[in-house]
């Protein structure tokens, strides 16, 4: 990826989760109006921590910002994007298997969406291929 504008150091790394439900539906959350990308639709997630692998970054953030215990979760897509004032590295997760209900405990607005109906929500550009490829599987799922 082609480095126009965050020279200064390595891209965020970022735990993002695709948490689907029984009828196949992904889970929404929107940032605050105050963050990055403020206003826009997302998946759950966030940064890992210093020494942090992935996948207990994506167990942290998700019982943080969801109160869910993940329990099956599987590779997705890796996803590096150059906002110009920020690099980010997202490393997307499929979860199939969590115990608890979400909620959104960090007073986010929160929505299940039919994956075929994301094209309707106003993502961060970063998350484009995440929206194209969880589209994909509902076409191959159905």
């Amino acid at each position: 990826m082609p480095n126009t504008g965050a020279e200064s150091g390595a891209a965020v790394e970022v735990a993002v989760a695709v948490v689907l439900d029984g009828a196949g539906q992904v889970l929404l959350t929107r940032r605050h109006d105050a963050a990055h990308q403020g206003g826009l639709w997302e998946f759950p997630g966030g940064k890992c921590e210093a020494g942090e692998d992935v996948s207990a970054a994506l167990r942290r953030e998700i019982h943080e910002e969801l109160g869910i215990e993940i329990r099956e979760h599987q590779p997705l897509i890796v996803v590096e994007h150059d906002y110009g004032d920020k690099c980010v590295r997202l490393d997307v997760h499929l979860v199939t298997a969590y115990i608890g209900e979400p909620q959104a405990r960090e007073g986010q607005p929160m929505r299940w969406v039919r994956r075929e109906a994301l094209a309707d929500y106003a993502f961060p550009a970063a998350n484009g291929p995440i929206v194209e490829r969880v589209m994909m599987l509902a076409e191959t799922s159905d």
